[in-house]
């Protein structure tokens, strides 16, 4: 009998009425197909994917129990009986497989889109335009039994049980921290009043559903802003959570408007697994633990050293489907793995846009981007080794095409070999660990080191070219740019050439902020917790509400350069970057004490440095270096000599648009690409 490669992840768990496969649960996304016409058929098709690919347990994406908890005006919810007969698409197909399902019920309180928004309390959130009316006690009551009837509703759907969303800084977490609970009636004050909302909800929907019904408990163990639950408050709640009859308790990690980052790509990964084994002492239901856990490596050591009973990770299933059968099966190098990057799946869902993912654009696509076999093979050939050309080789190989990869550099990459140079994007490295291993189980030959032209690639006889050959940076108009002071972001973060003291960098776009944190940074932070923990004010041992460090207990450094971001709009900087990870990276600058100047016109570049002009003032820059982030166009050298010369060609990535570099819109064409080819 072979030995399971990772023993506690793949161990079933007994909830006593009902058994889990394994101890993975797939973490609540909203993914935008909830509100699209037709969207329960596609989320059916999301969901049996993962189902099909071994998850344990699934949580969907937050459902309100009614119409002021939505999300946004038209936002799903779970409230009459004819929203019952939509879910079901999505439990049957679920229920094909052992995996388990359960609804979770969300009411946004403060945090909604929309101007029916209530709350415990008249405190508008920092992140939305709309003031939430106070709750009134019959209003409180009526969301109570609001909560009770959707989890009935849930039950009848087909759902082995609901998930109550309690943290994140939605309506229940808002009840229980004093920042936004400022009542003084019986539902504020003391801890055991402002958990009450909490409580009851529990109790309600446990008589409600009966005890054969999972019920999962969103604590919010963190609440990392100022106003949020003590330790000593959070144990108390989840005491009383656990005996008003929760299942399982889940663990929440910060409200979306806490100033900490908790899932971005340069968060260590596991980093507040620390908090549920804690809880662990408190408590004896079993316990999820979350954020950042996205290998089963990461996953199997969580479990296996006690800090949790299961692990919930959301991204992860849509970077990869089949990550539990893969790691099953001893092929966790096969596995897709999630990137934190935000850029596809949390940037879209805040843009009211269908989620997907970077490295995956078939997620939540799966109805409309199939890789069914091609009913004729096609030689082809992709010049360009970078996220585009290599995720259209696998995709192309996949439906049966005759693919072979050429490459001018001596590694597969592209730009992400730029990009895992960069403090805090380490993971960048296992896209292209996914990549090689793909190459290698489809045999697709790839020629490195090897420049064609198109008269060669036209003898070699293939039936189309695709040309994924990226961008090319273009020479910006200004006086002294051939400077020796002048360097390329190519010269710095590739070639490693020696930058000096003092820096301006010319762009400030996503590559211009990487230079800045590549420049300022000798060691990754996302790969040494504490001090991770202790450079965002995360107080470990949480002295203090909110687990927030005082100002005075922050870890100050000197910056290791002096660096100034220009850029000529007159917009924010960094008003470009992703909408839920922009201001991580604003941040992370602003701790350094860089400075950022926008409006800016470029003079003159000389021995004495940068001369700029901003507001009708020049003002020169004393700098060592300017790196130029700024001015690229696509790399199209081949196009015309192969099309006169009668060739198929197709564009894709940097080499059809070259804004910014975008491997979300690189690898999606190189899937549409492949889909239809």
């Amino acid at each position: 009998m072979t030995t399971s490669p990772y023993p506690k992840l793949l161990e079933p768990l007994d909830l006593g009425f009902t058994q889990l496969a394994n101890r993975t649960l797939m973490g609540s996304m909203h993914t935008g197909l909830e509100e699209e016409k037709g969207g329960f058929a596609k989320l059916a098709a999301f969901y049996e994917e993962r189902a099909k690919g071994g998850v344990g347990l699934i949580v969907t994406g937050g459902v309100s129990p009614n119409m002021r908890g939505r999300i946004a005006p038209f936002g799903c919810e779970m409230s009459h009986f004819w929203h019952v007969k939509k879910h079901k698409q999505v439990t049957e197909a679920v229920h094909k497989y052992p995996t388990k399902i359960c609804l979770q019920l969300l009411h946004t309180g403060r945090y909604a889109y929309h101007p029916f928004s209530v709350g415990p309390s008249k405190v508008k959130s920092p992140i939305t335009p709309f003031t939430p009316k106070e709750m009134s006690v019959r209003q409180i009551k009526g969301t109570i039994k609001d909560y009770a009837y959707s989890a009935k509703l849930a039950a009848k759907a087909g759902y082995d049980g609901v998930e109550i969303m309690g943290s994140e800084g939605y309506l229940i977490n808002q009840f229980a921290c004093l920042r936004t609970n400022q009542r003084s009636d019986e539902w504020g004050g003391s801890i055991e009043n402002r958990m009450r909302f909490a409580v009851e909800t529990v109790k309600a929907v446990r008589e409600k559903v009966g005890a054969e019904f999972i019920i999962i408990f969103r604590l919010s163990m963190l609440d990392l802003v100022e106003g949020g639950n003590s330790w000593d408050e959070v144990v108390a709640m989840a005491k009383a959570i656990e005996k008003a009859g929760a299942t399982l308790i889940n663990t929440g990690i910060g409200w979306h408007e806490a100033r900490v980052p908790t899932i971005v790509t340069s968060v260590p990964r596991a980093a507040f697994t620390w908090i549920t084994e804690r809880m662990k002492k408190e408590v004896s239901l079993p316990l999820v633990t979350t954020n950042r856990i996205n290998t089963p490596e990461v996953a199997e050591q969580v479990l296996a050293s006690g800090q949790a009973d299961m692990v919930s990770m959301a991204r992860p299933f849509l970077a990869d489907a089949h990550f539990v059968n893969k790691a099953a099966e001893n092929k966790a190098d096969e596995i897709n793995t999630c990137i934190g990057c935000n850029q596809a799946c949390l940037d879209h869902v805040f843009q009211q846009k269908r989620a997907s993912c970077l490295v995956n654009p078939m997620a939540c696509y799966e109805t409309e981007l199939q890789l069914e076999k091609s009913k004729q093979s096609k030689r082809i050939a992709v010049i360009g080794a970078g996220p585009a050309g290599l995720a259209f080789s696998v995709y192309a190989t996949e439906r049966g095409h005759k693919v072979e990869i050429f490459d001018k550099q001596s590694e597969i990459g592209g730009q992400f070999n730029v990009a895992k140079q960069i403090p805090g994007k380490e993971e960048f490295y296992e896209t292209l660990r996914y990549f090689n291993k793909q190459l290698t189980l489809l045999e697709i030959p790839v020629h490195l080191n090897t420049e064609q032209t198109s008269e060669s690639l036209l003898a070699q006889g293939f039936d189309e070219v695709v040309l994924a050959t990226g961008i090319k940076p273009r020479k910006l108009d200004i006086p002294g740019i051939d400077h020796e002071k002048v360097k390329s972001y190519l010269q710095v973060l590739r070639d490693k050439e020696p930058v000096g003291k003092k820096v301006a960098i010319i762009g400030a776009g996503g590559i211009g902020f990487d230079v800045a944190s590549y420049l300022l940074d000798e060691k990754s932070l996302s790969l040494d917790l504490e001090a991770w923990l202790k450079n965002w004010g995360v107080d470990k041992n949480y002295q203090h509400s909110g687990a927030l460090l005082n100002k005075e207990e922050l870890s100050k450094h000197q910056p290791k350069r002096e660096i100034t971001l220009l850029q000529r709009k007159i917009t924010k900087v960094g008003k470009g970057l992703g909408k839920t990870s922009g201001w991580v990276h604003r941040a992370h600058l602003q701790k350094n004490d860089v400075t950022m100047i926008p409006g800016v016109t470029y003079k003159a570049i000389s021995d004495d440095g940068l001369l700029i002009e901003v507001n009708g003032k020049e003002k020169l820059l004393d700098v060592d270096n300017v790196i130029i982030c700024a001015g690229q166009e696509s790399n199209r050298d081949l196009q015309q000599s192969l099309e006169q010369g009668g060739m198929k060609v197709h564009l894709i990535g940097g080499a059809n648009v070259a804004a910014e570099l975008d491997a979300k819109r690189a690898i999606r064409q190189a899937a549409e690409l492949a889909v239809v080819i």
